[in-house]
């Protein structure tokens, strides 16, 4: 029998959650390869963690980093790089290495971010931060591989009594601010970690808020009641369809092309 364990890759390692969720996988017993541009900046990763030395903006770098992998924790972001880091690092990494995947099956958890279906909002008509996020989306759900895409609210902006975790779908949310709901990086890492070992989490996409109450103790049944995306789908299964298809550039509809016909 195969005992050996689950080979995660974590990408935005050294990122306030990617840092989490390193460590958050190590402690679950999972071979965690963390994804690093400059291995200076890894010093504070846990020592068991195994440095993949690559750049999610260059293709030709990734293939040895997604070797061997069985899952994929996206939690990366150009942190304020304006709209081309937006289109080149939100979304270029996540085609990037989905296509340096090529036929493996390696399940996927990606973070994007709640009201990313929000066209109209000052943010995203000043950065397109929200589009090319959910072009993002559209990659994972068309790359064919089981997946679990969570929109968290705003992070470290709950109190104490703030660890009851709910799971919201179709993105009604879009105030953009705290109002929209707020969560702990803590509790992003863990939802992100908890779908990589959950058949109630595959294919499914949802927003993920914390509200008055304890923390839960089994994240199932919360996976469980959620509905999953439709196949074939390019959006969640509740989102508003204000995004069509025939709308995106052509290079993004190459891009969905490609990695649907692998």
């Amino acid at each position: 029998m195969n005992t050996r364990p689950m080979t995660v890759l974590v990408v935005g390692a050294t990122g306030s959650i990617g840092q989490l969720v390193v460590a958050g996988a190590i402690r679950q017993g999972y071979a965690t390869r963390a994804l690093v541009r400059d291995p200076d900046t890894a010093r504070q990763l846990p020592r068991e963690a195994h440095l993949a030395v690559a750049d999610i903006t260059r293709p030709d770098t990734l293939p040895a980093a997604v070797a061997g992998v069985d899952a994929v924790v996206f939690t990366h972001g150009s942190r304020g790089a304006g709209k081309t880091g937006m289109e080149n690092v939100d979304y270029g990494a996540v085609r990037n290495i989905l296509t340096a995947l090529g036929s493996s099956p390696a399940r996927i958890a990606l973070m994007t971010a709640i009201g990313v279906t929000n066209r109209t909002g000052p943010y995203n008509r000043s950065t397109e931060a929200h589009d090319w996020k959910r072009r993002s989306e559209r990659l994972v759900r068309a790359s064919g591989r089981p997946y679990t895409i969570v929109r968290p609210g705003w992070f470290d902006y709950n109190g104490p009594d703030e660890q009851r975790l709910v799971f919201l779908q179709g993105d009604r949310r879009q105030a953009g601010d705290a109002s929209d709901g707020v969560i702990a990086r803590r509790q992003i890492a863990q939802v992100l970690l908890g779908s990589l070992g959950s058949q109630a989490a595959d294919h499914k996409t949802f927003e993920l808020v914390a509200e008055h109450g304890p923390a839960p103790e089994n994240l199932d049944p919360l996976f469980a009641a959620l509905d999953q995306d439709p196949p074939k789908a390019l959006d969640g299964v509740h989102d508003t369809s204000n995004r069509p298809i025939d709308d995106e550039p052509q290079r993004v509809r190459e891009a969905l092309h490609v990695l649907a016909a692998n």
